[in-house]
């Protein structure tokens, strides 16, 4: 009954968040579009391939619990996460079916693997028999290294991959492999992607022909599912395309995969208020402004994941759907924008860094690239303190 209430607290839907609103800073992570992108990058693939849902590092900035319950609940049952408490933190959630661990976990963590029933990725030849010394029955992947010299045992070492499907202690149910170039398509790229293809699928064969059983294999993570859907897998591997985002503003997307973005992250307008010229205004005086200026200063910083950098270049929020430039430093909690032209702003108000204001609209992307990075890392690193509200 417990975990019943704590469901229905966690689901609750909410139209809009009230205005003003409870959070300093939160994100809105629209359900719908969720379950839509699923379902539209799920009709780009083979019918018989399956969804591995990636939610590592929070489920990219829009917490990963909640969203794999919702995916769940829409009929999901593969996920992965980057390292074990993340599995465990899904386990303790309520979160059903397989929990792939895609990169390494010390054999000294067996126990856990096996309390939580992870999957546990083995990155190479050694950490299986390391794993297998253990003498606890575990479930998992093998890693093929077929050109991105990551992590896996490398494609040409045949007798080492094939020990691992030997082992008297590890159930192998996928073997998988990582594509490094699958966001280009130039034919350089292209011709690399179809390499490591063939190299992973020739391995997949050899491993058949020796009497072994690879499970379910996998090799396409975004990219891979929006410009190479004909690979024929039994598993594909969405991660940021899942929440409706490219990596870069001008990525190809071949297959036209219309995504719809999940999230948006605001803040509420603590203060307002009016600066004369001359006066400097932040940490280190920064900025000084040559005229008369209102400010409003909005209850969000870099702890919340907001870089410093966003300031230098230009960057701006949205306020009662016009633009409102930030200037000074931003701050660790808090960031100051020009309100001047803005017509009765005030306490209370909410400040839009992703997402729509009536016509205006800044994109994850947009956000990204003014700040010299990528969609994942902007909304990955969104702080705990930042709430998540989840609508409908």
């Amino acid at each position: 009954m417990i975990r019943l209430l704590q469901a229905a607290l966690l689901f609750r839907v909410r139209t809009k968040p009230a205005t003003p609103s409870v959070h300093r800073a939160w994100v809105e992570i629209n359900l719908n579009h969720l379950e839509h992108n699923l379902l539209a990058l799920k009709q780009a693939l083979p019918s018989r391939c399956l969804i591995m849902a990636v939610v590592k590092a929070n489920a990219y900035g829009h917490g990963s619990a909640p969203v794999a319950q919702f995916l769940n609940r829409i009929g999901v049952n593969h996920f992965a996460v980057a390292e074990i408490e993340e599995g465990i933190e899904l386990r303790k959630h309520g979160v059903k079916g397989e929990i792939l661990i895609l990169s390494y976990t010390s054999p000294g963590r067996v126990h856990d693997l096996s309390r939580y029933r992870l999957t546990q990725t083995i990155v190479s030849a050694e950490h299986g028999q390391a794993l297998n010394q253990c003498g606890r029955k575990l479930k998992v992947h093998v890693k093929i290294d077929t050109g991105m010299n990551r992590l896996g045992e490398p494609y040409v070492n045949i007798q080492a991959i094939r020990s691992c499907y030997e082992y008297e202690h590890l159930h192998v149910t996928g073997t998988f492999s990582h594509l490094s170039v699958s966001d280009r398509v130039e034919p350089e790229q292209t011709a690399f992607t179809n390499m490591q293809v063939d190299r992973f699928m020739n391995v997949i064969q050899q491993i058949k022909a020796a009497g072994h059983n690879p499970g379910d294999i996998h090799i396409q993570s975004s990219y891979g599912i929006l410009n190479y859907p004909m690979i024929d897998c039994d598993l594909a591997r969405p991660g940021i395309a899942l929440y409706g985002l490219l990596s870069k503003e001008d990525d190809l997307n071949l297959m036209q995969v219309k995504l719809r973005p999940a999230l948006s992250l605001k803040a509420t307008v603590a203060q307002v208020k009016d600066v004369r010229a001359h006066c400097p205004i932040g940490y280190g005086h920064k900025f000084i402004p040559s005229h008369d200026i209102r400010i409003a200063a909005l209850t969000i910083g870099y702890a919340d994941g907001v870089p410093k950098t966003l300031a230098d270049r230009g960057g701006y929020v949205l306020i009662r759907g016009q633009r409102a430039r930030i200037v000074g430093n931003i701050c660790m909690d808090q960031l100051m924008v020009d309100v001047t032209s803005i017509e009765g702003v005030e306490h209370g108000d909410t400040a839009t860094l992703i997402g729509q204001d009536g016509a205006e609209v800044i994109t994850a992307c947009q956000f990204a690239k003014r700040c010299g990075t990528v969609t994942n890392e902007i909304v990955s690193r969104i702080g705990s303190r930042v709430a998540r509200v989840y609508t409908s």
